[in-house]
């Protein structure tokens, strides 16, 4: 087993930050508006994209990510959970979460029983595109930040820092793109046309979709894992539903706070992933509304719950 730096192990969950302080009211980032609207234009899904970079990404969060290209300072025990949407995000978010808090709380007084993992993870783009980046600066150290953007559109400051770290969830791309299109079904107002799944699977494998191509948004990702096996995870969705206990305890090794052998005999790894399981997720309450919000695109676009 890969040995890793240890780090302090004591994230807090980023929604208690955020009702403590002061923050003015969300607004849209507009600096970037003039010269995103010359950007090639894809349609079809509930909300429009834009391709930026080699990469098409919803227009409402690409101010957001060019702002953070320019603007954000990584700090060196910083962990980043990168992915492309529906590959196993907000699981990743929980378990992360879940094993480097486990020496400040029980998990049966856990905050991701009263708090959905979105609210114990911050999402970067959201943040950054809605005025907002102050609320992470204000959240202290050790952070666990989530995003969608591609490796190579980090900032230097993640990329090239010797400190920080990148866990990378892929998925199965077909069940990727059948997941994001009933999300967006499910989502949308019945005014609005969608794809037909047969259109969405075309313009997915010609690589025109939102976040997308796919193919290359995981390749980034996987090459700098086989370069530098010390900054960058890269896990499998499928892989961490087939072996849970192990892909835990190496996510559990990646960030610096590996289970002792004392946790191990107690089964802590087996609760956590239970505490962290979809059954489990589903039946707390904070969780059954279906109102949560995950990414909240900027006004005047609606919201992508």
């Amino acid at each position: 087993m890969a040995t890793y730096p240890p780090r302090s192990c004591a994230p807090m969950p980023f929604k208690v930050i955020e009702e403590k302080e002061d923050h003015p009211p969300p607004r849209r980032l507009e600096d970037y508006d003039d010269f995103i609207s010359t950007l090639p234009l894809g349609k079809g899904w509930r909300l429009p994209f834009r391709k930026y970079q080699g990469f098409w990404y919803l227009e409402g969060f690409l101010p957001g990510a060019m702002a953070i290209q320019q603007h954000f300072k990584a700090r060196p025990d910083d962990l980043f959970l990168v992915s492309f949407p529906k590959s196993g995000t907000t699981w990743l978010k929980a378990l992360t979460f879940a094993i480097m808090t486990r020496k400040q709380y029980t998990l049966a007084r856990h905050p991701l029983l009263s708090l959905n993992p979105h609210d114990c993870v911050a999402h970067m783009d959201e943040l950054f595109a809605t005025c907002q980046a102050s609320k992470l600066e204000t959240l202290p150290s050790p952070r666990i930040l989530a995003t969608h953007m591609p490796y190579s559109w980090l900032p230097d400051s993640v990329a090239i820092s010797s400190g920080c770290k990148i866990i990378y969830i892929c998925r199965d791309p077909k069940d990727a793109l059948i997941s994001y299109w009933h999300f967006s079904q499910q989502s949308s107002s019945s005014e609005v046309k969608q794809n037909s799944l047969m259109e969405a699977f075309e313009n997915f494998c010609e690589g025109r979709f939102p976040f997308g191509p796919i193919w290359d948004h995981v390749l980034e990702c996987w090459r700098e894992r086989l370069r530098r096996p010390e900054k960058v995870l890269f896990v499998k969705y499928e892989e961490m539903l087939e072996e849970p206990v192990a892909n835990v305890k190496t996510l559990a090794e990646f960030v610096g706070c590996p289970f002792s052998e004392e946790e191990e005999k107690g089964q802590m790894v087996e609760e956590i992933i239970r505490l962290c399981s979809f059954e489990n997720m589903k039946s707390l309450e904070v969780n059954k509304s279906g109102n949560h919000v995950h990414m909240v695109v900027p006004a005047p676009l609606p919201p992508l719950i």
